[in-house]
């Protein structure tokens, strides 16, 4: 770590790994609920547990971009941090704010926390994973302005990278893209349409390019390939992610009465998504076969390999299974999206983030380099346990979907959405005990930063 102001991300990490914690926790607790339907009812019924894990999902990633930014962005300008205090700041207003918004989901329900919140006065809530109050709404656009100022004023006065600006740009498109949230139109069609200006162009569209540049940050860190070479393929990956993204938004747009020319652009151009995830999988491995050091890290570069491929598989391979409109029309809605989903949120943001942490961390606690062996074998048992079990849940789910499709969508004779569910109950089962299983990795994964010290022979040469 070369800059004292780095420090910054700690705490940003900190809680990232904890509300991580609990959103595997809330996971595990609907994944439960699949099968036996009344588990902890009325305690914690099915769709607040649903609201709990994604929105849990979406604040711990942030947390986890902001942690990553506030480490990254003053090295790689090569100067302290605008202003570390409004940083911490931030850090406090958002973590209560997340937290206030998970108890309110917890302790009361969902109509009387609109009305608690004074909801009709701006009303924006009751829409999947935007379903904060809009007082929550609100402070998560001061807190993003407030990270954008000083993330911006930090590069404005030091040096330009193109890590650094790629990085700005994902994040002030996040920051932009979710001030569609309090947009909402009466008319369903109009909702839908701009709902996903937010939930696609984020995930599909400026969170790739965050992920590019953090992907990129630690392979010029850990390889010693110049940053030349690297800013090259940056630029192709980030060029065809806005590209496919941007216009494959339409891929949302094929039942929901938008006009049908969006069923061939959405085809089309969703059809190509694969493409930059393709590239930033080849472009990480020829980076680490090019490499001019070995970086005594290996848990951190494993993270990152591990991340170009699993984004490529659930982002890309499980995103083009069932985008095209003619397969789509079957698919919709059924557990296919949901296999997709986890494993790409898995695989493009999940591991990102915690290579970032697996990198940053151990120089934020005044190792030279990295973690002791023992330390980092633990990790990378870590790292095979939660992603062979996430294979593992994308599977069972997949298959879950496949029949749902057959079953009550295709044959000839469709049966109840619900005599369906319990004939696929056994993936739901099966996806139960891989997701206890990803709970071990994630334990090891936290255990792992308690284990050991530094290596004593820890590279000199990485340090200068």
């Amino acid at each position: 770590m070369k800059y004292e102001s780095q420090k910054v991300a700690k705490l940003y990490f900190i809680a990232a790994i904890g509300l991580f914690v609990g959103q595997i926790l809330f996971g595990l607790i609907m994944g439960a609920q699949y099968v036996i339907g009344d588990f902890m009812f009325p305690e914690i019924p099915f769709n607040v547990a649903r609201m709990v894990h994604t929105n849990l999902l979406i604040v711990w990633l942030l947390f986890g971009f902001m942690g990553a930014a506030y480490y990254l962005v003053p090295e790689e300008a090569e100067t302290e941090l605008f202003a570390p205090w409004l940083a911490n700041l931030m850090f406090w207003i958002f973590l209560v704010a997340g937290a206030a918004t998970i108890l309110g989901y917890l302790l009361v329900p969902y109509a009387t926390l609109a009305e608690l919140t004074m909801n009709d006065m701006l009303p924006t809530m009751g829409r999947e994973f935007l379903e904060q109050p809009t007082i929550t709404k609100i402070g998560i656009v001061i807190v993003a302005l407030s990270f954008l100022f000083n993330i911006g004023m930090t590069i404005l006065k030091g040096r330009k990278t193109v890590v650094n600006l790629v990085l700005l740009m994902g994040l002030t498109g996040l920051a932009v893209f979710f001030l569609f949230a309090f947009y909402n139109p009466t008319n369903l069609v109009m909702d839908k349409y701009y709902w996903w200006w937010v939930v696609h162009l984020w995930v599909e569209g400026v969170w790739e390019l965050i992920l590019g540049a953090i992907l990129a940050f630690i392979l010029i860190k850990t390889t010693g390939v110049d940053r030349e070479v690297i800013e090259k393929w940056l630029y192709i990956i980030i060029a065809m992610t806005l590209i496919t993204g941007i216009i494959g938004t339409g891929h949302h747009y094929y039942w929901i009465g938008a006009p049908e020319f969006w069923q061939w652009w959405g085809s089309i151009f969703s059809a190509m998504e694969p493409i930059p995830f393709f590239m930033m999988t080849v472009y990480a491995f020829n980076m680490v076969n090019k490499r001019r050091r070995n970086h005594p890290n290996k848990a951190a570069v494993l993270w990152a390999l591990g991340t170009a491929v699993m984004a490529f598989l659930g982002a890309g391979v499980w995103g083009f299974l069932h985008t095209l409109a003619p397969v789509n029309y079957y698919t919709h809605g059924t557990q296919i999206t949901a296999a997709h989903g986890h494993m790409a949120f898995y695989g493009a943001y999940v591991m990102i983030v915690l290579a970032m942490i697996s990198y940053a961390m151990p120089l934020m606690r005044g190792r030279e380099a990295c973690n002791s062996a023992r330390s980092q074998s633990m990790e990378m048992w870590s790292f095979w346990l939660m992603t062979i079990s996430m294979v593992f849940i994308t599977l069972f789910l997949t298959g879950a979907g496949i029949l749902q499709v057959y079953l009550q969508r295709f044959s000839d004779n469709p049966m109840d959405f619900m005599v369906v569910q319990d004939k696929i109950a056994l993936f739901y089962w099966l996806r139960e005990i891989a997701g206890l299983i990803f709970l071990v990795g994630l334990v090891l994964y936290i255990a792992s930063f308690f284990v050991g010290k530094s290596e004593p022979e820890a590279t000199v040469e990485l340090a200068k």
